[in-house]
């Protein structure tokens, strides 16, 4: 359980990381929303799953899908 915990932590690092790196903002936004989708297995893995639909739900549904709403009507690489 706790190997599965700690590659989940690195995971979730390397795709923040990577979300602060990039300069195509779809990249960027995508990764963001890796990084939400681990976050919320790591909530069901620490026995919230409440608060786990929750962060899979605003975190990386609402959230992404306003995001590339809005690239998608701006710029898609960043300047």
């Amino acid at each position: 359980m706790i190997f599965v915990v700690s590659f989940l932590v690195i995971m979730m690092l390397t795709a923040a990381i990577a979300a602060s790196i990039f300069k195509d903002l779809m990249n960027a936004v995508i990764a963001s929303c890796l990084v939400s989708l681990i976050a919320s297995i790591l909530f069901y893995l620490l026995q919230a799953p409440d608060v786990a639909m929750a962060e899979a739900a605003i975190g990386a549904a609402l959230a992404t899908a306003i995001f590339v709403i809005a690239i998608r009507r701006t710029k898609r690489y960043e300047e």
